[in-house]
């Protein structure tokens, strides 16, 4: 199963882009004018294989699971809170389920494990791997048949989104103690000391995130030996939601979906698949550059620039969803635009 998670990434349409770079340099505007707009658009041309590219069809999968860390008192919030979002989505009253309806866009939640029972949900799809994954700070959190199965789910949105002809993939996440795993994991990738990765999460004081840097060290130590590659790390120190993000992102690239990337969680995500399938981020677009401390490190470490800066660190794939409407407006002005010929316009003189 692993090894058809890790097939080989899909190459890019080179005509395609290098046609829509044509169109750019025929626009009514001088040459470069619209900036990062116009090399957007250019890549997600080469990406879709088409030189006149559209984000119109969106799909969103939002994995939700518990983590046992969260028993370490490492988030501002009680457990309980990941069951009750995933009710929240399926009453449509989170962030993402509004900005979701607002984009036209699809929206699918998994629940992938917590520790007490949803109930029945009809609009969430249930595919429990146990009750939350383990302490990571006293043993491996998931086993490795886990986290194949979780990456497993991830891909299978992604095959499903495609399937659906839908042109763009994003991907949230929601549990309680998350960003206590994605630093873990982080610090493990960069080999970073915890203290310069471990932020506030959902609202930590500073002698709280004092404390949760205390037990990504601990973590880290007790896992010091099978921290080698990057699928025993995430074993060891991931959560059921950052797994299936990971197989999400290489199911984009393997079977040609562009992915918008989300923030600190889902960064940390596209680092391990990264480091699993070289070559697969060039796939995916950052969409904004989270509140995390950490996020910042793991930006540089993926040499990418995200396309937002709005001080946001809410998760849920929100920061990715909110980049969705610029995206369009890229696609729009490289499709409507006149050329110069067009519109009768003189061009820039030699």
């Amino acid at each position: 199963m692993l090894e058809r998670l890790l097939a080989p990434p899909r190459s890019h349409d080179l005509q395609a882009e290098n046609l829509a770079r044509l169109r750019q340099d025929s626009l009514t505007k001088p040459p470069g004018a619209l900036g990062v707009l116009e090399a957007l658009v250019i890549r997600l041309a080469g990406l879709q294989g088409r030189p006149r590219p559209r984000v119109d069809r969106v799909h969103i999968s939002i994995f939700a699971a518990d983590h046992g860390v969260a028993e370490e008192n490492i988030s501002a919030f009680p457990q309980a809170v990941t069951v009750e979002m995933i009710r929240n989505f399926a009453r449509g009253g989170a962030a993402i389920s509004v900005l979701a309806r607002a984009l036209g866009a699809s929206l699918q939640v998994i629940n992938l494990g917590t520790v007490s029972d949803c109930g029945d949900l009809p609009s969430v799809h249930s595919c429990i791997l146990g009750a939350g994954t383990a302490n990571l700070s006293r043993q491996p959190a998931m086993t490795r048949q886990q986290c194949e199965a979780a990456m497993t789910i991830g891909a299978e949105s992604v095959e499903l989104a495609r399937s659906r002809g839908d042109e763009l993939f994003i991907g949230g996440e929601m549990g309680i103690g998350n960003t206590t795993s994605a630093a873990a994991l982080a610090c493990a990738l960069l080999t970073a000391e915890p203290i310069s990765l471990v932020g506030p999460g959902s609202g930590l004081d500073p002698r709280g995130v004092a404390h949760k840097a205390e037990v990504v060290a601990r973590a880290l130590k007790l896992h010091a030996a099978e921290l080698h590659d990057p699928f025993s790390a995430l074993c060891r120190l991931g959560g059921f939601e950052i797994a299936a993000l990971v197989g999400a992102y290489l199911a984009c690239a393997r079977t040609g979906l562009p992915a918008l990337i989300d923030g600190f969680i889902a960064s940390v995500a596209a680092l391990i698949a990264e480091r699993l399938c070289p070559g697969a981020g060039a796939w995916w677009l950052f969409a904004h550059r989270s509140r995390e401390p950490g996020h910042a490190q793991v930006l540089q470490a993926l040499q990418v620039q995200p396309i937002l800066d709005l001080a946001m660190r809410l998760g849920e794939g929100s920061g990715a969803a909110v980049t969705v409407p610029l995206l369009r407006l890229a696609c729009d002005l490289h499709d409507r635009m006149a050329s110069f010929d067009e519109a009768g316009v003189s061009e820039k003189l030699a």
